[in-house]
């Protein structure tokens, strides 16, 4: 008997917050924190709280700098991360395809 899909969700990466910084990380070479705050609908402490949980996982990269005169904060996936995050949609897919073949 195989393992079952659920077994694969890492619960770092699964987290819905998590997964978005991930999921809006990867389409990017790198996000803006303010762009993932109104993107995600998450509060500045909220946001800062997952992304240091992604970051000291290894998940993500953060980089600190300015924008003309204003601090700005980027967020980039790490190959660890991206790797983490292929994981998880192949995971995802295995739970779908597992209920659409029950006829559920």
């Amino acid at each position: 008997m195989s393992e079952h899909p659920t077994a694969s969700l890492d619960d770092v990466v699964h987290q819905k917050h998590r997964l978005g910084i991930l999921t809006v990380a990867a389409e990017a070479k790198r996000v803006e924190f303010g762009y993932l705050r109104s993107t995600l609908e998450l509060t500045a402490g909220n946001l800062s709280r997952h992304i240091t949980v992604l970051e000291q996982a290894g998940l993500i990269a953060v980089e600190k700098g300015y924008d003309g005169k204003r601090p700005r904060t980027w967020v980039s996936v790490t190959s660890v991360g991206r790797t983490a995050l292929a994981a998880e949609m192949s995971a995802l897919r295995a739970l779908v395809e597992r209920h659409v073949a029950s006829g559920s």
